[in-house]
């Protein structure tokens, strides 16, 4: 079981489920069933490594609290059942996107012919801004 999959599997343990009126269009059921789901975790609970609890707080973004909770709310589906499991997906999204390292980006190499084109160019352009200006009559 690599390190992503305990982190879910204890995410998923630790995570607090409470539903809520959903709002929006729905007619009379919307007011009188809580089908929204929030979900609450937190973050210091499951003891994650430095480099992966900063990619988790980058991604969560606004859905972090300064505490340290990540609240989802889940409100897409019309039953309880399906807002439940799809919040679950997008917190276990949310921590396998946390483990995977952004790719190192490598340095372009610009060869010398390259670099004398480049310095060119940029002589030819100074130069015609340096041709501007009043014009003495």
């Amino acid at each position: 079981m690599s390190d992503a999959d305990e982190a879910v599997a204890r995410a998923l343990g630790a995570a607090e489920e409470s539903f809520i009126a959903a709002s929006g269009p729905g007619g009379q059921n919307v007011n009188k069933v809580a089908t929204a789901v929030q979900l609450r975790l937190d973050v210091y609970a499951l003891r994650l490594q430095p480099q992966v609890f900063a990619r988790l707080k980058a991604a969560a973004g606004r859905r972090m609290t300064a505490g340290g909770e990540i609240v989802l709310t889940a409100r897409r589906f019309r039953t309880q059942e399906a807002n439940r499991a799809d919040a679950r997906e997008r917190l276990e999204g949310l921590i396998r996107g946390a483990f995977e390292a952004p790719a190192k980006r490598a340095k372009t190499r610009l060869n010398r012919v390259g670099k004398e084109a480049r310095i060119r160019e940029k002589k030819s352009r100074g130069q015609v801004k340096a041709n501007r200006g009043k014009v003495a009559w």
